[in-house]
């Protein structure tokens, strides 16, 4: 009876501490709160300037850059 405790108690601490692994592990890395000399831009902000495309207007007729040929 003892035994069959002591297992299940193994047992379950042994769960306990994996879990408390695996949530460590997936933590996301802690960022510094101090302030940066400047707001930093994404590396998407190339695009600044660009207008949005507009799902509703046809596409131009004209070869352009935007969505190039699959091959």
């Amino acid at each position: 009876m003892l035994s069959t405790l002591l297992v299940i108690g193994g047992v379950l601490v042994g769960l306990l501490v994996l879990l408390a692994v695996i949530v460590s592990l997936s933590a996301r890395p802690a960022t510094t709160t101090r302030p940066t000399a400047g707001p930093r831009t994404p590396s998407w902000a190339g695009d600044v300037g660009r207008p949005h495309p507009d799902a509703w207007s046809p596409l131009s007729t004209g070869a352009t850059s935007e969505m190039p040929a699959v091959r």
